[in-house]
């Protein structure tokens, strides 16, 4: 009788959590959430053990991501990929990815290569097991209140792409996007590539508002019990670029009446287009 008593309390509890996961969308937001912050937090001591023989390294992400993928099957997630054939290449490039909210991580981590490493906002390093062991997978962290360090971060990046082997995930908008249209891209992805002269690769997320929505506290199943979150990719060769900045520059300085540059248009420079992109153009140099 008195194990029954014992055990009562902590029956109705279970009981009462399971009622109000059912029936309370924001509650099973709620738990997801934190279950989820858990298990990175969780598999972050685990990558630091295994990290201990190689101190910081590019490798080490693959540690990251293998400890972090089962939370997709866990949640029932679905990630379609397409495209995925253009990062097979063993040369250095940008990655650049639309950035909506936290889950974003699995999806970076089902489509990361190897010796690709993401770049950061500072205050990631400082939050605990998760952040040091983003560093000790070689996570660039940068201080976005600190223009001239940044940049300078970027620039010792761009050299070190070629020398090291490496390819750098950016989110180019800054911050995270829960809106329906994408912000603005910052120029720091560019600047990179640009510095670096490598080819940018650009990832489109589709939305997740089917399922997740952290206005409204939701994120239930989608079709058949499943999130199914689509990438796109596409190479963006680096010559391919710069004739485009050069056409956008010309027709800027067109409109304030300088007319000193040549159309690039007419010299044989102007954007190609998709279409008119070889197919060496689109595996990058």
């Amino acid at each position: 009788m008195e194990l029954f008593l014992l055990h009562y309390p902590f029956t109705c509890l279970l009981i009462a959590f399971l009622v109000l996961y059912q029936v309370k969308p924001a509650f099973r937001f709620f738990c997801k959430m934190t279950f989820y912050k858990l298990w990175l937090f969780t598999i972050s001591i685990g990558v630091m053990i295994l990290s201990i023989p190689r101190g910081r390294n590019a490798e080490n992400m693959m540690i990251l991501r293998t400890l972090a993928l089962p939370l997709k099957y866990i949640f029932g997630i679905q990630i379609v990929v397409k495209g995925k054939e253009n990062l097979r290449t063993k040369k250095p490039f940008v990655l650049v990815l639309n950035h909506q909210t936290s889950l974003d991580i699995l999806v970076m981590m089902e489509i990361l290569p190897r010796r690709c490493v993401p770049i950061a906002k500072k205050e990631i390093l400082y939050m605990g097991t998760f952040g040091l062991a983003c560093w000790l997978s070689g996570v660039i962290f940068i201080d976005r209140k600190r223009r001239e360090e940044s940049i300078g971060t970027l620039t010792e990046v761009a050299h070190s792409l070629h020398k090291d082997n490496l390819r750098v995930l950016i989110f180019p908008e800054g911050t995270r996007n829960h809106g329906g249209s994408m912000l603005p891209f910052k120029r720091g992805a560019f600047q990179l590539a640009v510095k670096a002269q490598v080819p940018i690769i650009p990832v489109v997320l589709s939305s997740y508002n089917s399922f997740y929505n952290r206005k409204e506290k939701r994120f239930t199943p989608g079709r058949n019990g499943t999130f199914q979150a689509s990438l796109f990719l596409l190479p963006l060769d680096f010559s391919l670029l710069v004739q485009y900045l050069s056409k956008r520059t010309w027709r800027s300085s067109r409109v304030l009446g300088k007319d000193d540059h040549p159309d690039p248009a007419r010299s044989g420079d102007a954007w190609p287009g998709p279409r008119q992109c070889s197919q060496a153009d689109r595996a990058g140099p």
